[in-house]
């Protein structure tokens, strides 16, 4: 019994691990992994605003970073619409919401 209690014996002893022990860890490491949406300053946005209207008049492709919780997200390509109402543009045929860019990068 006293070697079990010595250093990391009591650890050492018992390696069983439940299925949710194993789930929570995951979870935990997850969400140690999730990302904090940045916010925009004023210029940020005009910059990002004169792109997205580049983009849509001129056709012309852009590179967008955009929010994601676990991790970095480009998105390049020509805007085709923009909805103000809801807050979304088209990129490609598929729909991105506008409080989720993050930046505008350039693209050469």
């Amino acid at each position: 019994m006293r070697k079990k209690l010595e250093g990391n014996g009591l650890w050492e002893s018992s390696r069983m691990m439940l299925p949710e022990h194993k789930a929570e860890i995951v979870r935990n490491n997850e969400a140690l992994k999730r990302r904090t949406r940045a916010s925009l300053d004023e210029q940020e946005w005009e910059a990002v605003s004169r792109a997205v209207a580049e983009s849509l008049q001129l056709r012309l492709p852009i590179t967008l970073r955009m929010f994601h919780p676990l991790e970095e997200l480009t998105i390049i390509g020509i805007v085709d619409r923009v909805d103000s109402q809801k807050g979304r543009f088209m990129i490609d045929g598929e729909w991105f919401a506008v409080r989720d860019i993050e930046g505008v990068a350039s693209s050469d």
